[in-house]
């Protein structure tokens, strides 16, 4: 009996804003955490306590389970030397491997161009969001970036299909003329083209869906909703990014953080669920991510930036647990009053690239870095 081996497929979610890693992982045996958060400090009676060191934040109940079911990898002390404290500069360095100097080249641009490098199919990547994330971006390279998948494409609001089609034709004979008059006009064409051709390729997703799982009326669970559909419709879709926040939790960071992780960890459930009863899970991986942690020792109402934070992998495929080591939280191992990273994220993006997607690691993310492994 002959089988077919399914394309491996990664979701990134961007959990934008800065993410609190002592009260999402959180040590709760280690006295020095009940020192540093005296406003926000999770009661050790409500963590959900995954061993004798750690437990996860109270709301991150649906998260526990996939840990508890080996199918959800903890990074710890992820980020990069001298972090610049700063959500711009960061997600700049995150999404381009670029850590000394302004980069202009997405990671996962470089990894689309290697998947499809005839541009082949213009929806081997697909972002969910009003914009296009640095992470995707590299000239010549096609993403497709839809906001809401029922009503994305061009002059979806004409009912009329012979009016539709006629429109469509001289939006395409107003872009083909611009290809080679110029750099600028050639990347403006080509990208009015492309975005044409998705629309028209994703627009069977919609239609082609159905599901028992009910998802949360949230903002993320309708991203990941629209990547679950996108991705049951098999139209070759390598590459999902979509983003949630803000985590910049300066202040009344107890309520905030609360509602952020209760949205997250439902979305990410009803993802899965949705996936596995369509038989659509076993080649799917996701990458939860935040462009740095959060000061140790708390502001009051909330916390500042910091460096070392957290990042997730989950999935069927992972091999769950943690990977690395906490960071001490003894003052004099502090960096500036934060936890010192003691993983680079570009190790995560390699063990992603090379033992997930199957390709070369060193020109994605600018470097050789070890691995740790959780594929």
């Amino acid at each position: 009996m002959s089988t077919t081996k399914k394309d491996p497929v990664l979701v990134v979610l961007q959990l934008t804003g800065g993410n609190d890693y002592l009260n999402t992982v959180i040590p709760y045996t280690d006295p020095r955490y009940r020192d540093n958060r005296p406003a926000v400090g999770v009661a050790e009676e409500r963590i959900l306590k995954l061993n004798d060191k750690v437990g996860l934040h109270p709301t991150m109940g649906p998260m526990k389970n996939l840990f508890d079911q080996g199918k959800l990898a903890i990074l710890h002390g992820v980020g990069y030397p001298n972090s610049p404290r700063s959500h711009f500069r960061s997600m700049d360095i995150w999404h381009t491997c670029e850590p000394d100097k302004l980069g202009t080249e997405g990671w996962l641009g470089r990894a689309t161009k290697e998947i499809d490098p005839h541009k082949e199919n213009v929806v081997t990547t697909v972002s969910f969001g009003p914009s296009l994330p640095r992470a995707l971006a590299l000239p010549g390279v096609p993403v497709a970036c839809v906001d809401d998948l029922d009503s994305f494409g061009l002059l979806t609001g004409i009912g009329e299909a012979e009016q539709r089609n006629k429109i469509l034709d001289r939006f395409t004979r107003l872009y083909s003329p611009t290809i080679g008059t110029g750099a600028v006009m050639d990347y403006l064409g080509q990208t009015g083209l492309d975005s044409m051709k998705a629309a028209d390729i994703l627009k069977v997703a919609p239609e082609q869906y159905s599901s028992g799982v009910e998802y949360p009326d949230t903002t993320v669970a309708a991203k990941l909703k629209g990547i679950s559909q996108v991705h049951q419709a098999n139209l070759g879709t390598r590459i999902f990014y979509c983003d949630h926040g803000s985590f910049d939790s300066h202040s009344n960071q107890v309520g905030m953080h609360d509602k952020l992780w209760v949205d997250v960890s439902q979305a990410v459930e009803s993802f899965f669920d949705d996936l596995r009863e369509h038989d659509a899970a076993d080649n799917v991986i996701m990458l939860m991510f935040t462009e740095f942690g959060r000061r140790v020792h708390d502001n009051g109402s909330g916390t500042d930036h910091g460096a070392g934070g957290v990042a997730f992998i989950a999935g069927d495929p992972v091999k769950g647990g943690e990977y690395g080591e906490y960071p001490s939280t003894r003052p004099e191992d502090l960096e500036q009053g934060d936890l010192v990273p003691s993983l680079d994220f570009r190790s995560i993006y390699t063990t992603i690239a090379e033992d997930w997607m199957g390709l070369d690691a060193q020109p994605l993310v600018g470097g050789i870095f070890e691995k740790p492994r959780f594929i």
